[in-house]
Parts: structure tokens; C-alpha cells; sequence
């Protein structure tokens, strides 16, 4: 069997054989389908990486068979990609060396369910843990906006944030991740548990220093959650009163989203159901604390379009209110122009309303703002992911200038390097990490800037920098 990706030398037809029993994936048009994640979501990444493909793909289904794989390809000095649903923006799963795609999603299962966390194994999905979860009075303390695909796996290697992170802050918040379990690639691959602050030595790595094989993570006791919308006037009021939201003493939100008016033609779904041309606020808000909710969007002028429980959302055929904020905002843009794309926005001071208004009138027509509240540290913040009309990497790198001289920090979401977008700077202690977890360097490499120039260093060596 040829190379499908023209990047490798290997017989694949003859490692194929050696992978028995794990289940493998060869035909050509399947292998490149699970090549893909959502980088398209960058006309960036999309020239940068649609044209890379893995040889084969391996699904085992159980830590033995994942094993077998990573051991066969320490041997071949086969490159290695990770996957889980592929949900990833940023060209996270995408095998730019060709080689081995191993698929956890056969690695499935919900282990244990305990007094405030969960533990599963890496490729169990998002929507499936919280529907265990809630069996026994529990859910995710947060989860991404695509839970349906997503696998906790996926989340803990290259999320963040989600639903769930205006109450319980970012991912790397202590208390959130309390143990993970990553396998080596090596002559005999290990299974390492981190635990406490070590665990920040394997989240949001994308896979580059070992495999995730289980995790456990924080849940908090489930609540019944009314799915609200309101909408605005204009959109500094919505701004306003979903800022009013998160810093309420008086009610506990999990999610509060503000999008432009201009977003929200984007959205055929929501026609009748919420004003058209109007500023939108998207919240979860707990039943008990529905005259509250109410209270804040009567205080700013607004009105409540929806506030339905879960059931009587599914009566009216809706979709959930998180597929109508973070990312999914844009996943909704794209459906419709693929001229779309967006940016990652730090909001400086989540208080200053007037240079929110000062950026929007700069902007005009070429970005429109998309606000998420979130924790972080205890303290509410603001993140914008803008619906930003591409041309050109060029005017990308002119409309970030606007945000720059306005104060607004960009997180680069156009960039497949881990360093250079959300992180901003290597890793070392993910890369010293990397190197005794990875000796040869077959996991992801491509992904990382930094890597070629300490591979050839130490653990020790590598660790040393993170100091320097």
C-alpha cells in the first residue's frame, strides 16, 4: 500500500498486518476525512493544511491495543497524530507529517462517578458523560459548545473554556482537572498519572508529549437550567446586562454570551422565536434564579425572548443555547458564507463599556464583536470572538492592529503552532515532557515551534529554560 499522504517510505500494507488485532482504516478517502478537523474555520489554515493527510488509521480499543500501536510505531519511527472527534481549530489533529492517526473514540467508557468528579476514558464523548452524569445528580463543570462530537480527551489536550466557565473559570483553574493518565511513546510505552499541579504539564499540549488515555475532572450537582435568550436595542446594552449577569450575587449562571445583531441574521433557526435586528444575550440560568434574570434584561432596556426548560425547547424543535455562542457563533456564520472567519480577543477591562463602543465604531463592517464572560482567577472577564469578514492575510493582520492599538490583546487563531496562538510562548516543561514521554519525536512534532530546536537537549535541559 502506497503512502496516501507522499510524506512516508514505510509499507503500509505490511504495518497494517503488524497492528492486528487493533482495528484499521486504509481506504484512502476515509483516512483523509480523518485528516480533517475544523481548521477550515481559517482561510489561513485551510491553505496551510488541506493537503495534509495521514497513511493509516488505528482505532484500538482498549489501553493494550493502544499500546500495541504506539510500540509498533516507536519501532517504525512512524509519526504519530492523536485524535478524538476532531473538533480542534487549529489543525490540532491534522497528520502534517502523514504517518499513523490512532482514533480514541473506541476507548469509550464512563469508569467511575464520585462525590464531585468524573472518571473516563479519553475517548468517551462530552454529551455522553454529562447524560451518565446526570443519572446520579451530577454534571460537567464545563464542556465545549460541540459536547455532541467532542471527547473529553480532545477537550482536556486543546480546550480551554466552554459552558460552564463563567461559574467555574478556565479548564487550568485548580480543582477542575484532578488527574489524567498519558501513555509514552516508547520501546515499551508507559501509562504516567499526573496529578495536581502536574497536570499542567499535559493540558493543552495537542498530544505532543503522550497519549491521553483517562481523566478525571470536577463536576458540579446538576441544576434545572431554563435556556435563555433576550434581546436589545443596541449592542451595549446587551453588553451591559450580560455583564450584570456574571458578576450577580443573587444568581449563578453557567454560560452568558453577547452577539451582534448583524451575527444573528446568521441564525435561521431563531427566526419567530427571537426579535430580528436586535442585539442578542445568550444565558443558562438556574430556575430559582429566573426573577433575577428577568430583573437585569428589564433593567437595560431588553426583553426575554426565551427562557424554556430543556424539555420544552425540544418540544419546539430549538437547538440548545450553546450552539449559539463561542465558537459555534461562528460554526452558524459559516454554514452560510465561507468568507467568514474569526479572531481570538482579549478584553483588557471587562468594565470599560466606552472602549467596547470605540473599537465597534473602528471596526464598521469588517469585524463584528461576539463577547463570552468567563472567570478567570475568580474574576469575571470578557473574551471576544468577532465574526470577521476575510480578504486577506493581510487585512487579518490590519484588522488585529485595530485591535491592538485599541489595547485588546490578540490570540492569534490562525496559526497551527501551539506557541503561537492562545499559549504565546513555548512550553519548556510540555517539551521536557515531551522528551521523556517521546524520545524520538513521532507525537504531533510538526505542531510545535520550539521543538526542533530543543530536541536534541535533555529533559533536564529542556526543563531548565522554563526558569531562563
Amino acid at each position: 500500500m502506497t503512502s496516501i499522504s507522499g510524506k512516508t517510505t514505510i509499507d503500509w500494507a505490511a504495518f497494517a498486518k503488524q497492528l492486528a488485532p487493533v482495528e484499521v482504516i486504509d481506504e484512502p478517502v476515509l483516512v483523509k476525512k480523518r485528516s480533517r478537523d475544523f481548521f477550515w474555520y481559517s482561510p489561513i489554515l485551510n491553505e496551510d493544511l488541506k493537503r495534509c493527510f495521514g497513511d493509516l488509521v488505528a482505532v484500538p480499543k482498549s489501553r493494550e491495543e493502544l499500546r500495541h500501536c504506539l510500540k509498533l510505531a516507536y519501532e517504525a519511527e512512524v509519526p504519530v497524530v492523536v485524535r478524538g472527534g476532531g473538533t480542534g481549530n487549529y489543525g490540532q489533529s491534522v497528520p502534517v507529517d502523514g504517518g499513523l492517526i490512532i482514533e480514541t473514540t473506541a476507548m469509550a467508557n464512563v469508569l467511575e462517578i464520585g462525590e464531585g468528579f468524573v472518571r473516563a476514558e479519553a475517548g468517551a464523548l462530552m454529551v455522553d458523560v454529562n447524560a451518565a452524569l446526570k443519572d446520579h445528580g451530577w454534571e460537567m463543570a464545563m464542556f465545549p459548545s460541540t459536547q455532541d462530537i467532542a471527547t473529553i480527551g480532545g477537550f482536556i489536550a486543546g480546550g480551554s473554556m466552554g459552558i460552564g466557565s463563567l461559574a467555574t473559570g478556565a479548564l487550568r483553574e485548580p480543582g477542575n482537572m484532578l488527574e489524567l493518565k498519558v501513555m509514552s511513546a516508547e520501546a515499551e510505552p508507559r501509562e504516567i498519572t499526573f496529578s495536581g499541579e502536574d497536570i499542567m504539564r499535559v493540558h493543552h499540549a495537542w498530544g505532543l508529549n503522550g497519549v491521553i488515555t483517562e481523566v478525571k475532572l470536577r463536576t458540579v450537582p446538576t441544576r434545572n437550567w431554563i435556556a435563555c435568550m433576550a434581546t436589545f436595542d443596541t449592542y451595549s446594552s446587551a453588553y451591559r446586562a450580560g455583564l450584570a449577569i456574571a458578576n450577580s450575587d443573587e444568581m449563578a449562571p453557567k454560560l452568558a454570551s453577547v452577539v451582534d445583531a448583524r451575527i444573528c441574521a446568521y441564525f435561521p433557526r431563531l427566526k419567530g422565536h427571537v426579535r430580528d435586528d436586535h442585539a442578542l444575550l445568550v444565558a443558562l440560568v438556574p430556575a430559582e434564579d429566573m426573577q433575577h434574570f428577568r430583573g437585569v434584561i428589564s433593567d437595560h432596556k431588553g426583553q426575554v425572548d426565551q427562557a424554556l426548560t430543556d424539555a420544552e425547547r425540544k418540544a419546539l424543535g430549538l437547538p440548545h443555547v450553546f450552539e449559539f455562542c463561542y465558537n459555534h457563533t461562528t460554526l452558524q456564520v459559516l454554514k452560510s458564507d465561507r468568507s467568514a472567519t474569526y479572531q481570538q480577543i482579549g478584553v483588557p477591562d471587562v468594565d470599560d463599556v466606552a472602549a467596547i463602543e470605540r473599537l465597534r465604531d473602528e471596526l464598521g463592517e469588517v469585524a463584528w464583536t461576539h463577547h463570552e464572560f468567563a472567570r478567570l482567577d475568580g474574576k469575571v472577564i470578557a473574551i471576544d470572538l468577532p465574526i470577521i469578514w476575510f480578504k486577506s492575510p493581510e487585512q487579518l493582520e490590519e484588522i488585529n492592529e485595530i485591535y491592538r492599538r485599541h489595547g485588546f490583546a490578540v490570540y492569534d487563531a490562525h496559526t497551527s503552532k501551539v506557541e503561537r496562538g492562545g499559549l504565546q510562548n513555548a512550553d519548556y516543561k510540555h517539551l521536557a515532557w515531551k522528551k521523556r514521554l517521546d524520545p524520538k519525536g513521532l507525537l504531533n512534532s510538526s505542531k510545535s515551534a520550539a521543538w526542533d530546536l530543543v530536541k536534541d537537549l535533555t529533559p533536564e535541559d529542556i526543563d531548565a529554560k522554563a526558569v531562563q
